[in-house]
């Protein structure tokens, strides 16, 4: 039976080894960690300070009620007992409303987009903006490998092997002086690893999805491969190590030589003339 003392070891050799092989970073990098008070960012967060990266936490507060008050203080304690320095950013003071309010907003006009989709957007967009203010090299997340299959599934799935080549333990195909490099240094640690890890530090994290995570895309791929794993183990693995194998090549066919857009409101980068965020805020004025 393996005790907690193996789980622990295991969990931040696998990470150290993933950070050596695939370059991700650098003890000069500041780091931030994207953080929202859960299992895999508290977890990811904790191991980069314990192997010395001195990272700091930067969270993106969308105000979904107890859900994510309660992350929050979490977050706070596992920082404060860390000594890492923690940037709160909120959705509220930066757009107006919270995650809930804006979704019902856009439906009010008849577009129907889910929370999910929303929060991705304007997460994504903040924190590659405070990163960047805050003079980040790096930015880590707590994507696991369980995460990272369904990613390629989805892709795949919706024959988008563009956005796929972009995937990977070091995001990206084209490097931008906007863009703040995001890595994911769980790459290789499954879903229940990570469990078991955070239960065996007895990190104070809340381990029920987000409310709002409900007949989702993501949550509907989850599902599918749950059941394929329990049927046929090693199937998340072996998913990974199929898209690593072809990664190359997506990466060279879909790297772009063309120069990268600016939103022409708030001059974040853009694929078009406007970013996602401004068409999200520009549908609910």
């Amino acid at each position: 039976m393996v005790n907690n003392s193996q789980i622990i070891a295991k969990t931040e050799k696998t990470v150290a080894n993933t950070i050596k092989k695939f370059n991700l970073l650098k003890k000069t990098d500041k780091i931030l960690v994207a953080c929202s008070g859960g299992k895999d960012s508290t977890t990811i967060l904790y191991i980069l300070n314990k192997l010395g990266y001195k990272p700091e936490a930067i969270t993106i507060d969308a105000s979904i009620g107890n859900y994510t008050k309660q992350n929050l203080e979490n977050l706070k304690k596992i920082c404060k007992q860390n000594k890492i320095k923690l940037h709160i950013v909120s959705f509220r003071k930066e757009f107006g409303y919270s995650l809930c309010y804006l979704r019902s907003l856009l439906n009010q006009k008849g577009i129907n987009m889910t929370s999910c989709t929303i929060c991705g957007v304007l997460r994504r967009h903040l924190l590659n903006k405070y990163a960047r203010r805050l003079k980040a090299t790096k930015l880590a997340t707590g994507h696991n490998l369980n995460d990272e299959a369904q990613a390629v599934v989805m892709n795949l799935l919706k024959n988008n092997l563009e956005l796929l080549a972009r995937q990977g333990p070091m995001t990206g195909t084209n490097k931008d002086k906007k863009f703040v490099q995001r890595v994911k240094p769980m790459y290789f640690i499954t879903e229940d690893e990570v469990i078991e890890y955070s239960k065996a530090m007895k990190f104070p994290v809340n381990y029920a999805p987000c409310p709002c995570r409900v007949g989702v895309y993501r949550c509907l791929t989850d599902e599918q491969l749950t059941k394929q794993e329990k049927q046929r183990k090693g199937t998340h693995k072996n998913i990974i190590k199929w898209f690593l194998s072809v990664q190359p090549q997506l990466k060279t066919k879909f790297k772009s030589t063309e120069k990268q857009n600016y939103c022409e409101n708030c001059g974040e980068p853009a694929k078009g003339t406007v970013c996602m965020t401004c068409q999200i805020l520009e549908k609910i004025k």
